[in-house]
């Protein structure tokens, strides 16, 4: 079956950082809901498996209720509060330009979920320069993927097939798990494809400063890495490939270790990194933010103007703190998204199984609908640089994120922001 929405168009899946657009959906089984269609992808059949009728579901203080109300609860709550927090950001490009001018009305900090990751990649970016690539890039010119630490298949299930590793491409592609063991990959291995791992369990913090050293010829290299350094001098296109999610604390040094790889390879042939994250809306929402407010996540519209603190203005510390007095969460992508324990005021625009959760004393409560589901839209994909088209798999009668959000915004008092 071809990827096709309800009206024929291509579908993209919003589910993983991959983005994927080679799948579609089709009626589930008794005609209730939607299946996956065209191939397979555990994340994908699962996410799926957890929509809803698409019925509007909206609550405050528990007690169910309509639309109308919630949202006049819902924009009282956001103008009696001193310091909002806007956290999870799962939603597409208009749903962050609807976020956005009502974060600046109320003066609320903001944050992705996933935030950390986000923030110690730009840090890097920041620090150093990046060379980066795209998916397509992968899939028809590396000769050599190197993944730092254990490939995030649990992230994005069809990254062997998104990089092309195993296609015909008339080259050979050499796989190098650097810091881990094989796992999964050691199914890849086949014609064209080998794999191999380098220094498995070894630390990252050592082992990749040390590896940019030898790259660069400062240091004599070990014996461990001679075999990968040889092969990334030799290789006519080698690309480094991690999720800074999964990489320890403080990580942003390890990133900027990679990108010390790839400046130091691409004096003398070509090398890039390929970063996996930014799923579930993060970094769609960061680039969004970027461009109308000039910051990224963790930024607020104060009283000196717009202001930006990696560190300071993390959700988790705000929230352990009590440096926050709402928490806005916005997830509409997955069910599992659940905002984080809180004792604070609460208002959810999220997916309509998320309502259990949210059903307490001082939370409003708006089930949303999913991006390339209910409604068509677009998702930055894991590379940054490719902007996915959504389109509606069917209709129903939830909002948007960025419905709310505009009636919201409509519905506040006029005030300086805070």
């Amino acid at each position: 079956m071809t990827a096709t929405s309800k009206a024929g168009a291509p579908w993209t899946c919003p589910f993983c950082p991959l983005a994927c657009d080679h799948l579609g959906t089709a009626a589930a089984a008794g005609g209730a809901g939607l299946a996956l269609a065209g191939g397979r992808c555990e994340r994908a059949e699962r996410a799926l498996a957890q929509l809803s009728d698409g019925a509007v579901v909206a609550s405050v203080d528990g007690a169910a209720t309509n639309l109308d109300d919630a949202i006049a609860a819902a924009a009282a709550r956001l103008a009696s509060s001193r310091q909002p927090l806007f956290a999870g950001l799962g939603t597409d490009v208009d749903g962050a330009r609807a976020l956005y001018p009502l974060a600046c009305a109320t003066g609320a900090i903001v944050d992705a979920a996933g935030g950390d990751a986000l923030a110690e990649g730009l840090r890097a970016l920041q620090d150093r320069g990046q060379f980066t690539t795209t998916l397509a890039e992968v899939r028809t010119r590396a000769d050599l993927v190197v993944f730092v630490g254990a490939p995030p298949l649990a992230m994005a299930p069809l990254l062997r097939e998104r990089l092309g590793i195993g296609e015909a491409q008339g080259f050979d592609r050499h796989v190098v798990v650097l810091g881990a063991d094989l796992g999964a990959v050691a199914g890849w291995a086949g014609a064209g494809v080998t794999v191999e791992a380098v220094a498995p369990g070894a630390d990252l913090f050592e082992l990749l400063p040390l590896l940019a050293a030898s790259v660069g010829a400062r240091v004599a290299v070990p014996v461990a890495l001679q075999g990968l350094v040889d092969r990334l001098r030799s290789a006519r296109y080698a690309v480094l490939v991690g999720a800074p999610a999964l990489l320890p604390a403080q990580s942003a040094l390890l990133i900027e270790a990679v990108h010390r790889v790839v400046h130091t390879l691409n004096r003398k042939t070509r090398a890039a990194a390929l970063w996996i994250g930014g799923g579930q809306g993060a970094a769609t929402a960061n680039q969004v933010f970027a461009w109308l407010g000039g910051l990224p996540m963790r930024s607020r519209a104060g009283p000196r103007g717009l202001e930006h603190d990696p560190h300071a203005y993390a959700a988790a510390r705000l929230l352990a703190d009590g440096a926050a007095d709402l928490l806005m969460w916005v997830s509409s992508f997955e069910a599992e998204a659940t905002p984080p324990a809180a004792s604070m005021p609460l208002v959810a625009l999220a997916h309509p199984a998320q309502a259990a959760a949210c059903r307490r004393a001082g939370a409003v409560f708006i089930g949303v609908a999913t991006p390339g589901i209910g409604h068509g839209g677009h998702l930055f994909r894991t590379d940054g640089t490719v902007l996915m088209p959504l389109n509606a798999a069917r209709t129903d009668a939830l909002p948007s994120v960025a419905d709310v959000a505009r009636r919201l915004l409509a519905a506040l008092p006029r005030r300086e922001a805070a």
